[in-house]
């Protein structure tokens, strides 16, 4: 009797599918045998690339002569201590009562290349195979996966270009590596006073390193502007007593500073001296008031975010839980496999139709999860998920491989042994879903403008008026006034405030402009009420010093999104549609290279605020290869090679059309290495790095600047 065998990535994994298809027989050395079907498992890779020497015993001393090296026939191997689990899965698959094989391993690139490596050294021939590609773990998901699994030679492209993926990051890494370490290496041993040094580079990391030792370099060569703001204390008449807010100075058109060299900015003067000039002017005439020169009203809708992808849910666990991504990865990836989340590693923000077709079913499962009951069970009774399909929320072009990250609405029995850490990575998952279901957010906004002396101040009051979305979404809502009164002009960024100052001896009388307290519903009268032309107390005048402040470092959670962006740190969610596609890595590979960079300590980490700087190692083998390979800290370039990957996946182009341009990108740069003659100048770019080091060379150097 012919039998089905079932491949999974992982021994958990595969125990979900054997549940699901009700396989309860004998449990055998790495699979589960019943009369009609066989579960087995990979423990991730059992298979890898060979090194250089297999190819030739020569290519193990590492020798200039020997490069570039670019073999024509790539070859791979059983890792070594995974090779009794190769053995088992070799024999199960070659079996001669084995008729079907479905492919279970994970379901993207990376899934697809463990199982193709396997069944290409395991000579799988005359099988059918059909591949299972499925978007969470739950049993219903995965007899649909079963039930529609299409024939595995359809994902050739997606194999291809994981093969080419893996190729281009094995050329690049022996080429490149071996060639700057023999060309660089003894220098920089000699420099850090150790025995050997050995470069380690690569198309992804090598361009993630320079991100970050380029911002270090721009916050150090930073030059502090500082500037001065005029601000004004008022009182607004109201019963039982007058209401104070603050309003900031402004030169526009009219005011005796409009388009003078004195001014920072139209809200701010480039000296002390001059700020405290217009404070005596407006001094000068009691009694102290100013009239409302003007006075504006309007509505500001805020829509839900689109829903969690890994690269924003790695963000956003970074500024909330300070983890690193491959710690949130760990979480997310726990919560799949105990069915309670979609797949995480995807790059989509939006549902698919079909699967909003079927929402209502993850929304109802919620309705047993205690902190979201409440919220799923209103959703569901006002139906507001039946017009789903019709939002920004689901969209099925802006899908590859899976939709966004949701809950499940299952495996809630699963909570009682989570982690408290994973508990609030899965609350916030739920939270940002059940928001898409809710109406947005609406404010009312009101603007003012009032006049002393034709100069003019401005203050702006934000009213949440209807909080819509953010009921479920925002977790210290409650904790939050419902008012928020601001500056007309906040520093932007690159700008900060300090402390508010009192006046220069001799000068004239500056305040420090306490604010008293205000009732919300004192404030929101007194707002309804004022009209132009209302008169108003100016109580107080004082200057605010700020300063030009420096680029902000990385945090692990803004470089995922750096790096989904393709260098850029794009804070508005449009624009990073816009350029979806063009990312450094993917969202299954960001956060390892991340770690790998720490790991090799041309990185560091500060664990506490997840703040990225340069170690000294790291700016070191950034200078090497800025004069030398400089197209590897390009992150247009290195965005560019993973769209061509995506390409080859699509198939519009071919996998040969790839390698060719690989190719000559790495025999060209390794050769111009070897020519170079640069290596003994290196000594001014070390030296101008080390100086912001503690003083002890070597790994135990770290950077001296201020972490934020």
């Amino acid at each position: 009797m012919s039998k089905a065998l079932y491949i999974a990535e992982k021994p958990s994994v595969a125990q979900q599918f054997a549940e699901a298809l009700k396989i309860r027989g004998r449990r055998g050395d790495g699979y589960i045998e019943s009369e009609e079907a066989i579960v087995t498992w990979c423990v991730g890779h059992l298979v890898t690339m060979s090194y250089p020497e297999a190819y030739d015993p020569k290519y193990k001393r590492w020798s200039i002569g020997t490069l570039p090296f670019l073999p024509r026939e790539f070859k791979y191997e059983v890792i070594g201590n995974v090779s009794k689990q190769f053995q088992i899965v070799k024999g199960l698959l070659n079996r001669p009562d084995v008729d079907t094989i479905y492919v279970c391993t994970d379901s993207g690139r990376e899934g697809e290349y463990i199982y193709r490596l396997v069944a290409q050294l395991a000579g799988v021939k005359d099988k059918k195979q059909k591949r299972v590609w499925i978007d969470s773990q739950t049993e219903e998901e995965i007899l649909r996966g079963i039930r529609e699994a299409k024939d595995e030679a359809e994902y050739d492209n997606l194999s291809a270009s994981a093969y080419l993926r893996a190729k281009e990051d094995y050329l690049m890494g022996i080429n490149f590596s071996r060639a700057l370490t023999l060309k660089y290496g003894p220098v920089m041993a000699n420099y850090l006073r150790e025995r050997y040094t050995v470069l380690s580079v690569g198309r992804v990391m090598t361009c993630v390193l320079g991100m970050v030792v380029r911002r270090e370099r721009e916050i150090r060569d930073f030059v502090k502007t500082p500037f001065y703001r005029v601000i004004g204390a008022f009182e607004a008449p109201a019963q039982p007593e007058p209401v104070p807010f603050e309003a900031e100075w402004k030169a526009v058109e009219g005011s005796a500073y409009f388009g003078t060299p004195f001014l920072y900015k139209e809200n701010g003067f480039k000296e002390r001296k001059t700020a405290e000039e217009l404070i005596a002017k407006l001094r000068a005439n009691p009694p102290m008031t100013a009239a409302v020169a003007a006075k504006e009203k309007k509505k500001e809708t805020k829509n839900p975010p689109l829903l969690y992808n890994l690269a924003e849910l790695q963000n956003d666990c970074s500024k909330m839980f300070k983890i690193s991504p491959d710690e949130a990865l760990k979480v997310v990836q726990e919560l799949y496999e105990r069915k309670m989340v979609t797949y995480p590693r995807t790059d989509a923000r939006v549902l698919s139709t079909a699967v909003a077709k079927e929402i209502h079913k993850n929304i109802g499962g919620l309705k047993n999860y205690g902190p979201m009951a409440e919220y799923a069970a209103e959703i569901l009774a006002s139906g507001s998920y039946k017009g789903i399909a019709k939002t920004r929320y689901v969209n099925d072009k802006q899908i590859t491989d899976h939709y966004a990250i949701v809950p499940t609405g299952q495996g809630l029995g699963n909570l009682r042994s989570l982690p408290p850490l994973s508990e609030k990575v899965y609350q916030v998952i739920c939270r940002r879903f059940l928001s898409i279901f809710y109406p947005a957010a609406i404010y009312q906004k009101y603007s003012l403008e009032l006049e002393r002396e034709k100069e003019h101040f401005f203050a702006n009051f934000k009213v949440l008026d209807q909080p819509g979305y953010l009921k479920v979404a925002d977790v210290n809502l409650a904790k939050k006034s419902a008012v928020e009164e601001t500056l007309a002009e906040e520093p932007p960024a690159g700008e900060k405030d300090s402390a508010e100052g009192g006046g220069e001896p001799g000068g004239p009388a500056v305040g420090t402009g306490p604010k008293k307290a205000v009732s919300q519903e004192a404030l929101l009268q007194m707002l309804a009420k004022l009209k132009k032309g209302d008169i108003l107390t100016l109580a107080d005048l004082f200057i605010k010093e700020g300063e030009t402040s420096p680029p902000k470092r990385y945090t692990s959670g803004s470089m995922i999104l750096a790096m989904e962006n393709a260098g850029q740190l794009i804070e508005d969610e449009e624009l990073r549609a816009q350029i979806k596609g063009s990312g450094i890595g993917t969202s299954a590979t960001r956060a390892e290279i991340l770690k790998k960079l720490f790991n090799i300590n041309y990185l560091s980490l500060n664990k506490k605020t997840q703040v990225i700087t340069p170690a000294l190692l790291g700016e070191m083998v950034f200078d090497v290869v800025d004069n030398s390979i400089r197209q590897l800290l390009n992150p247009d370039l290195t965005a560019s090679w993973e769209k061509g990957l995506t390409y080859v996946a699509e198939g519009t182009i071919t996998p040969d059309e790839y390698m060719q341009k690989l190719e000559r990108f790495v025999a060209g740069r390794t050769v111009n290495v070897i020519r170079m003659d640069n290596q003994y100048h290196m000594r001014q770019f070390f030296d101008r790095a080390a100086a912001y080091y503690n003083p002890k060379a070597g790994k135990s150097r770290t950077s001296t600047s201020k972490q934020e």
